[in-house]
């Protein structure tokens, strides 16, 4: 699943390729990726433009031109394409945003989970699906992360991958941040000090910052365009079942955690 590095990495390069262009129609192939009614989108988006595209926690927001913005969730197998108006269709590509310029934006879905949603400038952050978002490790006070765990009773890495909690990290990132921090996933949320939590924010924004800097981690369904990317190559724990630990040399194991599968140092992370 595309987390916050990819979806950035993903953000950035849209920026570079959609802006400012009239779009003069839209092509549904699978009209469920949409949440409302299709003819209300086609009927937005059409004679309208994207003038910019932000992004909160996971999800895209493109910021159109006239009072609406369209916001997207990628699940995960969601990617972006731009092509020329003639190429062939993929039979994943569900929605085409038609520019006039003879190219189009599709998004594409191998597993149809992705999810769009059509909203106004003046409510869309106060609104689903964006106002329940946590803060993202770059804007977490200390003890923030402290303060919300201690609300629960549930292992660290399911508080970790909640979004209401802390925004943007997933599967691959949360097992990362664990692991730098010494904290088995199993550990109770409601059981992690301050200074855990703290150091699991710390751990959080370096690891997604590099990650972003990077362009991401390109692990079977993430990309856009003709970037992948590079952070599969910097991974310390996740997706190294049976390998040495970096740290000490033991091997890294593969359980489940909250249906999830994780990978862990039982040595480092006691």
């Amino acid at each position: 699943m595309p987390e916050l590095p990819e979806v950035e990495t993903v953000r950035r390069q849209l920026k570079k390729l959609v802006l400012n262009k009239p779009i003069i129609g839209v092509t549904s192939n699978y009209e469920k990726i949409f949440n409302g009614n299709i003819k209300e989108l086609e009927k937005v988006l059409t004679n309208n433009e994207i003038i910019d595209v932000e992004r909160y926690g996971k999800y895209l927001v493109f910021i159109l031109k006239d009072n609406h913005v369209l916001i997207s969730h990628l699940r995960m197998e969601g990617k972006y394409f731009v092509k020329n108006e003639g190429d062939e269709i993929n039979k994943h590509e569900h929605i085409i945003f038609h520019f006039n310029n003879n190219q189009n934006l599709r998004y594409h879905d191998t597993r149809k989970f992705g999810r769009m949603d059509l909203r106004t400038k003046d409510n869309y952050l106060k609104v689903d699906p964006l106002h329940k978002l946590g803060s993202e490790p770059e804007f977490m006070k200390e003890g923030e992360l402290y303060n919300l765990l201690n609300k629960k009773n549930v292992f660290i890495k399911v508080a970790l991958l909640d979004q209401t909690i802390i925004a943007g990290l997933g599967n691959i990132y949360v097992d990362e941040v664990l692991f730098l921090s010494k904290i088995h996933p199993n550990r109770r949320s409601n059981e992690i000090s301050l200074e855990e939590a703290n150091l699991i924010t710390k751990n959080a924004k370096l690891v997604l910052e590099k990650a972003t800097k990077l362009g991401g981690t390109t692990i079977k369904s993430f990309s856009v365009g003709e970037v992948d990317g590079l952070f599969q190559n910097e991974l310390l724990i996740h997706t190294k079942v049976g390998e040495s630990c970096p740290v000490c040399g033991e091997e890294i194991v593969k359980i489940k955690v909250g249906g999830r599968g994780t990978y862990v140092c039982n040595n480092c992370q006691k």
